[in-house]
């Protein structure tokens, strides 16, 4: 019989237990053990040389914090039932199964019209298809189909456990200290009122601590120039790369990158074709960094001058614009491009891009953060908190900027 009661050993929250058989085997399905070959923070790593912790570490973490969550909810009366519970750490298990390798880069370049949310509730849908319905309850949870909202707020609001975890986890493997939450003390701060999730108003600086720093991980961290410079630089590689095999060029790659490549990918098309999420399922981190080493040395000039660029760390430069380059600045630098390399003006326009980085602290659109007050009252942290105020909250700040190959001249 095999010993299903694991212990791991998180480096942030400590000794983790699985908790029962059924979350083991979600654990052991290969979907999920796929995660620990994809890193969490994607292409940070050439920023911050420790963000090498895998999505894998992220989805035990989260499913560690919902079990907090949940016992904290239980022991201030919310009825949870055992299902339930179980459904809950399944799905937050399981909320990110569907990314790709280096996170969006492939919703940008190899598929079209779909996104990883997508992806994962097709995985979700697949292995409960396996394990025979014991995932009902954790999709309809999941895709908020449950009666109890707040079962799904713990996995998708703009307080949840996902969130929660990857500031946490983020921070400590970044050693950016300002990302830093209170976990357990929001988590035993949370509490149910008509079914929305709720935090009792002791915990509103912790609260405003979780927003400021989820803003500051995302300047100092996720946004970070040099990251999204890497990130626009590898968006580049797939796209030559893409074009090259749609012209019949023949490049070494991993078979499932290989099928994804040669093949017209769209959302619609993905959704009906068992075999590319088989394919999909396949693809992690190593394919990418292994068919960029072998394109140094393809005889397509963009595409082995972007690769080698990749792997030797000689990342697109990033300088901030004011306003988007003119149609005749635009054709400018291709021309200096066509020009340096011996290229067309075509190929060009895989050594430079304008990118528009943006992030919000808070979004009124989504499910609200709600402080509860001691005679029962409700209220938007924005309204409650005499620090931070609707205006600050909502401010989407956006930077321009343009990416390009260096060169000499």
């Amino acid at each position: 019989m095999t010993n299903k009661r694991k212990i791991i050993n998180d480096p942030v929250f400590g000794f983790i237990s699985i908790p029962n058989d059924i979350i083991y085997d979600v654990l052991q399905h290969p979907y999920v053990q796929r995660l620990n070959r994809i890193r969490q923070l994607g292409l940070s790593y050439v920023v911050y040389p420790g963000a090498q912790h895998s999505r894998f570490l992220h989805s035990i973490g989260a499913m560690h914090l919902m079990s907090d969550a949940i016992a904290s909810l239980r022991q201030k009366g919310i009825a949870i039932t055992d299902e339930e519970a179980n459904g809950a750490m399944i799905a937050i298990l399981l909320h990110d199964i569907g990314h790709a390798p280096f996170s969006h880069v492939m919703e940008h370049t190899l598929i079209e019209g779909i996104t990883h949310e997508d992806v994962s509730l097709m995985m979700m849908e697949q292995i409960n298809r396996e394990m025979h319905g014991a995932l009902d309850t954790a999709i309809r949870i999941f895709t908020n189909t449950y009666p109890k909202h707040f079962l799904h707020q713990l996995i998708s609001s703009q307080f949840d456990m996902d969130r929660m975890d990857y500031l946490c986890r983020d921070s400590f493997f970044t050693g950016v200290t300002e990302g830093s939450v209170a976990s357990a003390r929001l988590i035993k701060m949370l509490n149910v009122v008509d079914d929305r999730l709720v935090i009792e108003a002791k915990g509103i600086y912790s609260v405003e601590k979780f927003l400021i720093a989820r803003r500051l991980m995302y300047w100092q961290v996720y946004l970070h120039k040099t990251s999204v410079a890497a990130e626009q630089l590898l968006i580049k590689i797939l796209a030559r790369a893409k074009q090259l095999a749609r012209d019949g060029v023949e490049l070494f790659c991993a078979p499932a990158l290989h099928y994804f490549l040669y093949q017209h990918m769209t959302g619609k098309k993905f959704a009906q074709d068992s075999y590319a999420l088989t394919q999909y399922a396949l693809l992690d981190d190593s394919d990418i960094l292994s068919a960029i080493k072998a394109w140094q040395a393809h005889p397509d000039t963009t595409l082995r001058l972007l690769s080698e660029a990749f792997v030797n760390r000689r990342l697109f430069k990033g300088r901030l614009l004011s306003q988007p380059l003119s149609t005749q600045e635009h054709a400018a630098l291709a021309q200096q491009y066509a020009t340096s390399f011996g290229i067309s003006q075509s190929e060009a326009e895989y050594f430079f891009e304008e990118h528009i980085s943006t992030s919000n602290t808070y979004s009124e659109k989504d499910d609200s953060i709600d402080i509860l007050y001691n005679d029962g009252t409700v209220r938007n942290i924005a309204e409650a908190s005499d620090m931070l105020n609707l205006q600050t909250l909502t401010y989407k700040p956006q930077k321009l900027y343009l990416f390009y190959y260096p060169t000499n001249s």
